[in-house]
C-alpha cells in the first residue's frame, strides 16, 4: 500500500458492510468519516433509511421478544451514507453512481449487496400491470416488513395468517406469528420443514413442537394463487390462499417466505462473473481485481452460504486482505464451517399452563446426510424431546443435528471445525461433553 489514503467504497449496510466498516477503522473517523493519518478512508452506501440492525434478530421482534432499537448495529458513524441506493458502477472511471444523483469514487469497492426474497410465481400475487404485492401479503426479509406484519397482527387477536415456506425463515416467522397471537397455517412444498438443515427424525420433531404452538403444518403442499378482494379506496387486500389441489384458506396476512436470492443486478449490469452469486477467489476478489463481495451476494468456491458466521468472516478476512490490520501478506479465505442455530419459543398465553410446550433449540452443522460407508449415531429421548446424530467419515465428525438439550452443541461444533480424530464421541454426544 502506498502512503496516500486509500479509499473504500462499501455498497450495503447490512451485518457484512458494516463489520467491515468497522475492521477498517470506520468507526474511529473524525474527520469526513476518516481518521487523522489512517490509511484507509470508508464510505458505505446503505440503501435502508433505518439505523442499522441486526436481520438476524427481525424474528424476535415479530414476535415482541424485542423492541425493534433492540436489534441495532454499532454506529459507524459519518463513514455511512444512509437511504442512498448505489445505481451503477463505472469500472474504467472507478466510481459509483447513486440514485441522488452523487458519485463516490473508489480505490476498492466491495458489493455487499445481501439477497432479496424469493416471490413465487403465484396466481393473483400482482396485477397485469403492475408489480405492487396487495395488501397483508408480506416478505420477510427487512425491518420494514417485520414492522408492518407486526402492525398486521396487532390488530387484533385471531388474524388468520398464512405462512408459504417452511425453510429457516418460514418456521421462524410461523413461530413469532403465533406468539402474537395470530391463528397461523404453514404451507411447505417440500417433504418436511427445514429440507436444507433437518434429517427426516429431527423435523418431524420440530413439526411436533410446532403443532403444540397451535400452528397447522401442511407438506407436500404447493401453492398455487391468492385470492383478493378490490378496496373502495383503490388497490386490493388479500383474502385467502389456494392450493394446487383445490383447497381454498381464508387469510388475512400471507407471509411469502420461499427463501432468498443473491443481489447480482449491479454486478452484471458491471460485466462482472456471476453464477448464482457473484463469484469471488481466496481474497474475495471478483473478475475485477479492484472490486471484492462478501456476505450473502458472494459466492466462493461454487457456494453462496446466506447465513450471518460467513458473511462476518468473510468480512474480517477482506480486511486483512485490504491491509487494514496486518502489515504483510493476509491469509486467503478458504471457506467458512456454517452451523445453523434456532431458538423456537412459546406462543402466547402457554409458557405458564400446566403442561405447555417450552422452547425448542435445535442446531445442525456440516453434513447431515449420510454417505455411503459413513457412521450414524443416534440419541433420542422421547420423554424429554431431545434428538441427536452426527455423521462420521473415518475417524472424524463430518456433520451433525441436535434437538431439544444443546449443552454438547459447543464441544461437537468444535470437534467439527477442527476436523480432528474422534478419541470419545460418546463422551461429545452426553451432557458430559460440555459447551
Amino acid at each position: 500500500m502506498t502512503s496516500e489514503r486509500q479509499r473504500v467504497v462499501v455498497i450495503g449496510g447490512g451485518l457484512a458492510g458494516l463489520r467491515l466498516a468497522a475492521r477498517l477503522g470506520a468507526r474511529e473517523g473524525v474527520r469526513d468519516g476518516t481518521r487523522e493519518g489512517a490509511r484507509t478512508e470508508v464510505t458505505v452506501l446503505g440503501e435502508e433509511p433505518h439505523v442499522p440492525y441486526n436481520r438476524v434478530l427481525l424474528a424476535e421482534v415479530l414476535a415482541g421478544r424485542y423492541a425493534p432499537e433492540v436489534t441495532a448495529l454499532p454506529d459507524p458513524g459519518p463513514a455511512l451514507r444512509r437511504g442512498v441506493r448505489a445505481v451503477r458502477v463505472d469500472r474504467a472511471d472507478r466510481t459509483v453512481h447513486c440514485d441522488d444523483g452523487s458519485t463516490e469514487r473508489y480505490d476498492a469497492l466491495v458489493l455487499a449487496t445481501g439477497s432479496n426474497v424469493v416471490l413465487p410465481p403465484l396466481r393473483g400475487l400482482f396485477e397485469p400491470a403492475g408489480r405492487e404485492l396487495p395488501d397483508g401479503v408480506h416478505a420477510f426479509r427487512t425491518m420494514d416488513d417485520c414492522l408492518a406484519l407486526t402492525a398486521a397482527v396487532a390488530a387484533g387477536s385471531g388474524v388468520r395468517a398464512v405462512v408459504i415456506g417452511g425453510g429457516l425463515l418460514g418456521v421462524s416467522a410461523a413461530r413469532a406469528l403465533a406468539e402474537r397471537g395470530a391463528q397461523v397455517v404453514l404451507a411447505q412444498q417440500g417433504e418436511r420443514l427445514m429440507e436444507r438443515q433437518l434429517d427426516t427424525e429431527a423435523s418431524a420433531l420440530l413439526h411436533a413442537h410446532l403443532t403444540t404452538l397451535g400452528i397447522e403444518i401442511h407438506v407436500r403442499c404447493r401453492v398455487r394463487g391468492l385470492t383478493t378482494k378490490a378496496r373502495v379506496a383503490g388497490g386490493r387486500h388479500v383474502t385467502g390462499v389456494e392450493f394446487a389441489d383445490g383447497y381454498r384458506l381464508d387469510a388475512d396476512v400471507v407471509v411469502l417466505a420461499c427463501g432468498v436470492r443473491p443481489r447480482t443486478g449491479l454486478a452484471l449490469a458491471a460485466g462482472l462473473d456471476v453464477r448464482t452469486g457473484i463469484v469471488v477467489d481466496d481474497r474475495l476478489r471478483t473478475s475485477d481485481p479492484r472490486i471484492h463481495a462478501i456476505g450473502d451476494c458472494a459466492e466462493h468456491a461454487g457456494r453462496v452460504y446466506g447465513l450471518a458466521g460467513p458473511a462476518l468472516e468473510q468480512a474480517d478476512a477482506l480486511a486483512e486482505q485490504l491491509g487494514a490490520t496486518t502489515g504483510g501478506a493476509a491469509p486467503g479465505y478458504t471457506g467458512t464451517r456454517a452451523l445453523t442455530r434456532l431458538t423456537l419459543g412459546t406462543a402466547a398465553g402457554t409458557a405458564t399452563a400446566p403442561g405447555g410446550p417450552g422452547p425448542l433449540d435445535l442446531a445442525a452443522f456440516g453434513e447431515t446426510t449420510p454417505l455411503p460407508g459413513d457412521d450414524v449415531v443416534r440419541l433420542s429421548d422421547a420423554t424429554r424431546r431431545t434428538y441427536r446424530k452426527v455423521v462420521v467419515r473415518g475417524d472424524r465428525l463430518v456433520g451433525g443435528v441436535l434437538l431439544g438439550e444443546l449443552s454438547t452443541v459447543g464441544a461437537l461444533a468444535r470437534s467439527w471445525e477442527d476436523a480432528e480424530p474422534l478419541t470419545d464421541l460418546f463422551h461429545l454426544l452426553t451432557d458430559d461433553g460440555g459447551s
